[in-house]
């Protein structure tokens, strides 16, 4: 996928955030299209096969759905800070404001393993696929197990040279909204003495949770640089990674942001 804006040729009237709603209309039809004919088969094909190559195989459904919504959503990607992501496995956080990140994020450097809500494996087709990514369930019911098993696994998986991509709100934050980050990522990172990789992005201006019709414009996602985690507790690791996210959504966001950040109860 191209990492760098579009040519400057490109009439800048073009990248206007607004409705599309025609153009949404025509995503939709080639998403689940793609969903029940290359996600489906796909997930058939590769159970067999070792892990890293099911990773690659089956982020070709997810190479299709982002490039898919650009042509027919007129969104431009803006994406900075390719090189940054490190050699071997990490962890990797990000905010949280539509469905496009979990997907794009995935791909960035297969293989990634996704913590997610454990209903999401239950959905047909989809959750197949993603129980071939080797994804770490949770269960909201059970909180206080819920975190032991996010750091016994998330451990296991770096160890088997996957790295881990947790959303650290917890679920999802509209454009202009935050809420404090867990420390789960960070602790992950510190036991395994692996960097963590911050990501911020406004993929929710232009693909709301909250509404079918996608927006145009320029969505923008910045890699930072990675955070060492030597020597420091997994609350100063999350607050450098929400700090320099939040820096970067004041930039890239066209919905203001929060004055402060969130503080946890």
């Amino acid at each position: 996928m191209n990492s760098q804006p579009t040519s400057t040729k490109t009439p800048a009237s073009r990248y206007i955030r607004k409705p599309r709603p025609l153009g949404s209309l025509a995503f939709y039809c080639g998403y689940f299209f793609a969903l029940l004919f290359i996600g489906a088969p796909l997930a058939l094909l590769v159970w067999p096969l070792p892990a890293k190559q099911r990773f690659r195989l089956l982020n070709l459904h997810s190479r299709f759905v982002i490039q898919w919504l650009r042509l027919t959503c007129g969104i431009r990607y803006d994406f900075e800070g390719l090189d940054n992501l490190p050699e071997g496995a990490f962890v990797l956080v990000a905010n949280h404001q539509s469905e496009w990140e979990t997907m794009y994020l995935q791909t960035l450097k297969p293989p990634i393993c996704t913590v997610l809500k454990k209903e999401l494996l239950k959905i047909p087709v989809f959750g197949w696929g993603l129980r071939l990514l080797r994804p770490i369930p949770l269960d909201r019911s059970q909180p206080a197990k819920m975190i032991r098993v996010v750091l016994k696994v998330g451990a296991e998986r770096i160890q088997e040279g996957i790295s881990v991509l947790i959303f650290p709100e917890g679920t999802r934050v509209a454009p202009g909204k935050s809420k404090p980050f867990s420390k789960s990522a960070a602790m992950i990172a510190c036991r395994a003495g692996v960097p963590l990789v911050p990501i911020a992005h406004n993929a929710g201006e232009h693909w709301s949770s909250s509404d079918w019709i996608k927006h145009s414009g320029v969505l923008s996602m910045r890699i930072g640089k990675p955070i060492t985690t030597e020597g420091k507790r997994a609350d100063q690791v999350t607050r450098e990674a929400q700090e320099w996210i939040e820096g970067q959504l004041a930039e890239i966001s066209a919905i203001p942001r929060p004055a402060t950040l969130p503080q946890e109860d």
